[in-house]
Order: structure tokens, then C-alpha cells, then sequence
């Protein structure tokens, strides 16, 4: 385990650094992630029955959607097309660090570069957190980053068997806009579309750890949201290598 982590450490911290360069298309991914939850927080803050706590919710939201974005189907696929795949899987050390490392990076990135917007939307709108409601939120923000990586990039080995992987994950996002929060708070979405929301894992990814750090869930409901999105971290997990070993098997590759 200290192995895996200190090669984690390092693709990290190697990935920061190739990372470094970019700054200026980060700064195009921190806009890209935030468009969708500001347009949320426009159109919410006009509506009387969203409730006072509608702005720290969106703030909320933009945050985790900076600590959970994944791009493993520009980065990871990219690499299956190109052939670059090949040389993980000859290395000794698990193909997922590699991945996990670069995702790791862009996120720690994405915050960095995205905390004036964060500041910036804060005083504009006016939020308030309770601090024990962040403590209770921080582990919801630690299964939605492994839960969004592992759904990202199970999608993403889509490209083992087809190049039409960008549609694949676009149509994934497009459900976490739907029912993970952003298009609208959990608990403003109609029956029967909110008892679906909540059972399906993309509120889990974006909207539960916006939700608890408002402190707008009773513990009851806290306590059913873990639970739902500790059984889906271990579904995508299975899910995830279970694609990963069919991928592998039919992967060829030409060249060195």
C-alpha cells in the first residue's frame, strides 16, 4: 500500500508539473465546469420558492464540480487511441495510476485557478456555511471525487470498442446535469423524478455533498445518502475494472 501510494504521489506530482504550462486552458475548464451551475444559480435565485439558501448551494455545487471534473475521455481514451496505453500496461505498477495521477492534478489545478470565481460568486450572492455542516459535507466530497473518476473513466474505456467515446461520456455528463443537482436542487425536482434521482449515483457525484454543506438534509436523509453513495462506489469500482479486463483482452496495438 505505502508503494502505491508514493507512485500516486509522484504521477501526481509529475502531472502538476507537465500540467503547469496549460495554465491558460485550465482556466477554460474552471469556466466550463462553473457555466452549468451559474446558470443554475441565476435562474434559481429568481424563483421565491427555491428558498434563502439557493446561492450557498450553487456555491456549493461549483466547488465539488471542481474537485470531482474528469476528462479521462480526453486524456485516457486519447491514450487507447494513440496507442500510449501499451506502454502502461508494461510497466510494474497498476495502468489506473497513471490515469489517477493526471486526475488528480487537473482537479488540484481547477481549484487553485477557480478560487477567485469562488470568492467572486461568494460575495456577490452572499453565502453562509456552518462550519459543522462543511465537516459533515467532506466526506460526500471524497466519494463524489472517487465515484465521478470512476464513472468517467468507465465510460471513457468505450473506447476499446468504439471512436465515438466523446458522445458516450457527453451523454454521462449530460445525466450528472439532469439529476446530480445542477440543473436544479434535489429537493426542487417533481415526483417521481426526485425519489430517482436520489437512488441513481449522479446526485451523489455533485449535489449531496452541496447539499450537506448547507445543511438543508435532515440526518435521516444524510445518513441514506452515504449509504447510496457508498453502494454505487462500489459498483462503478467493480464496474470499472470488470470494462478494464474485457478492454485489455481485445486491444491491439502496432508498433513501439
Amino acid at each position: 500500500m505505502s508503494r502505491l501510494l508514493r507512485l500516486i504521489r509522484l504521477e501526481i506530482w509529475r502531472q502538476i508539473i507537465g500540467w503547469s504550462g496549460a495554465w491558460w486552458f485550465l482556466v477554460t475548464l474552471v469556466i466550463g465546469q462553473a457555466v452549468a451551475p451559474l446558470l443554475g444559480l441565476f435562474v434559481w435565485l429568481h424563483v421565491p420558492s427555491a428558498g434563502a439558501q439557493v446561492g450557498s448551494y450553487y456555491l456549493a455545487v461549483i466547488c465539488v464540480a471542481l474537485v470531482t471534473a474528469s476528462f479521462e475521455n480526453h486524456t485516457f481514451a486519447q491514450a487507447i487511441y494513440s496507442g500510449d496505453v501499451a506502454a502502461a500496461l508494461l510497466r510494474p505498477q497498476p495502468p489506473v495510476i497513471g490515469p489517477l495521477g493526471e486526475n488528480l492534478a487537473i482537479r488540484l489545478w481547477m481549484l487553485v485557478l477557480g478560487l477567485p470565481l469562488i470568492t467572486l460568486v461568494g460575495l456577490t450572492v452572499g453565502v453562509h456555511f456552518a462550519p459543522l455542516a462543511l465537516l459533515a459535507a467532506l466526506p460526500a466530497l471524497a466519494l463524489a471525487a472517487v465515484l465521478r473518476f470512476l464513472f468517467v473513466w468507465t465510460l471513457a474505456m468505450a473506447a476499446f470498442w468504439t471512436e465515438r467515446v466523446h458522445a458516450v461520456v457527453a451523454f454521462g455528463g449530460a445525466l450528472i446535469f439532469l439529476l446530480g443537482g445542477s440543473a436544479a436542487p434535489n429537493a426542487l425536482l417533481p415526483d417521481p423524478l426526485r425519489t430517482i434521482a436520489q437512488l441513481l449515483p449522479f446526485r451523489s457525484m455533485l449535489g449531496f455533498p452541496a447539499e450537506l454543506a448547507t445543511g438543508a438534509l435532515t440526518p435521516a436523509d444524510a445518513a441514506a445518502g452515504y449509504a447510496i453513495s457508498v453502494l454505487w462506489t462500489a459498483a462503478l469500482g467493480c464496474c470499472a475494472v470488470g470494462a478494464w479486463r474485457l478492454g485489455v483482452r481485445r486491444y491491439t496495438t502496432v508498433g513501439a
